[in-house]
């Protein structure tokens, strides 16, 4: 659970609600690209983590949109 007590204090670092959001999203969108390669280095085919690897492509997609 360190990484998500390292993720709570980035987002309470930050200053504004905009930045908290993209700075909660980004995280959230490493931490299943992790998990991704985890799951590949285990066996696991890209194939079937594909619908989780969208995931983070629409989490990338909001957390950009959240930046302008």
């Amino acid at each position: 659970m360190a990484v998500l007590d390292d993720l709570a204090t980035q987002v309470t670092a930050t200053t504004t609600v905009e930045g908290s959001a993209v700075t909660l999203i980004n995280g959230i969108a490493a931490q299943i690209t992790a998990a991704v390669a985890a799951a590949i280095a285990g066996g696991a085919t890209a194939a079937q983590l594909a619908p989780v690897s969208g995931l983070v492509t629409s989490l990338n997609t909001s957390a950009q949109a959240l930046s302008y």
